[in-house]
């Protein structure tokens, strides 16, 4: 574990606990990154057939970690938001046609819904705070119910829901079953076919430890033709390398979803950072993160005054714990905790606190430490 720990050299001090907003790079990243940038300054894009040989193999990785069936189900793009926006403009509805989603939903996995209403489109929202959140939900999807969009993972409460039942639940119902994968994808391991869900998307600079501004989208293989295309370019098209050719059509793979040229920068990174996950492996990634999340929170229980706001269960959580603490006001204690070089987020009505799978415990010690302290002034 000692070279993985060699990947993080993060600052001594710095406790990095805010994996599920945006994550510190590994150090193989920075390189490829710095190599890609020396590149261009001497000899500009002259080996551009091996950048997209760098492209190519993150769309092998992407789908291994989605377990899809082909390269041709993953599209790139900028991120969650927009893939989500191909599902929501891409799809043709009709009024009074319904969509299910939570009441817990970031607004990205919300908005994108309710921009439909003026189609006629209807948003159900469910409670996620019942004894069986998936029966709920399903309970919600009535004959009228066309779509059932969920995040993975919440992004507040970390409350993980089961992905199996709902997509089983969703076919038997003839519901199209649309995850937000961003705060599960890269932490624990996720599948597309075992779920049978339509599409799932996430951006790479959370739990896969990539940068911003790139992320996967995978839709279904019987569904990409019934996406409605509203971004059209020369990358998007069956013939994309033909450029006198007149006649065209768009690729028959997810790359119809991908208009123009690709952020290759985004690329080098991200296809650097899931090596390292693909070395280590996504079991161990997944236990490792449990380990800490199993951790932090035995210690946080311990805490006096504190209320921990994530599901007990380790079944219903991936990586992301929040609390609240007595005496303290959310914004004061969130900089307090940035000021003890803690770097965590202030989500659902507490602190949320969230490590990767390399996390040192001496990170989790030291915070909770600060958190007994300032509990007891």
């Amino acid at each position: 574990m000692h070279a993985i720990h060699d990947e993080f050299p993060q600052l001594a001090g710095l406790r990095y606990l805010n994996h599920a907003a945006v994550a510190p790079w590994p150090m193989r990243a920075g390189k490829a990154v710095s190599a890609f940038a020396e590149q261009n300054v001497h000899i500009g894009a002259r080996d551009y057939p091996r950048w997209l040989g760098i492209e190519r193999r993150l769309r092998e990785r992407l789908t291994r970690l989605l377990n899809a069936p082909t390269t041709a189900d993953i599209a790139l793009v900028k991120n969650t938001s927009e893939a989500l926006s191909f599902v929501a403009f891409g799809l043709d509805w009709q009024a009074g046609e319904r969509i299910v989603i939570s009441d817990e939903e970031f607004p990205s996995n919300r908005i994108v819904w309710e921009a439909l209403k003026p189609q006629g489109v209807e948003i159900v929202t469910v409670g996620l705070k019942g004894a069986d959140p998936e029966a709920d939900l399903l309970a919600a999807c009535g004959p009228r119910t066309r779509l059932l969009s969920i995040s993975a993972v919440q992004y507040a409460s970390g409350l993980r829901l089961d992905l199996e039942r709902l997509g089983q639940g969703c076919r038997q119902l003839g519901v199209l079953l649309c995850v937000d994968a961003i705060q599960q994808l890269g932490a624990l391991p996720f599948d597309v076919r075992a779920c049978d869900c339509a599409f799932a998307m996430a951006d790479g600079h959370k739990w896969m430890l990539g940068p911003e501004g790139l992320g996967v989208f995978y839709c279904r293989s019987d569904l990409r033709e019934r996406l409605k295309l509203h971004e059209y370019g020369w990358h998007m098209l069956e013939n994309a390398g033909d450029y006198d050719r007149l006649d065209w059509e768009p690729a028959r793979t997810a790359r119809r979803f991908e208009c123009g040229s690709p952020n290759m920068l985004g690329a080098v990174a991200l296809e650097s950072s899931l090596s390292l996950l693909e070395q280590v492996g996504m079991a161990t990634v997944a236990q490792g993160l449990r380990e800490r999340v199993a951790w932090l929170e035995e210690g946080l229980l311990r805490i006096p005054g504190l209320h921990l706001r994530s599901p007990r269960d380790p079944e219903r959580r991936a990586g992301i714990l929040t609390f609240a603490l007595d005496g303290w006001d959310n914004q004061q204690l969130f900089e307090r905790l940035k000021h003890e070089q803690i770097v965590c987020a202030q989500r659902g009505g507490g602190i949320r606190l969230s490590p990767h799978f390399y996390t040192p415990t001496v990170v989790l010690d030291e915070t909770l430490a600060v958190l007994r302290q300032l509990a007891s002034d």
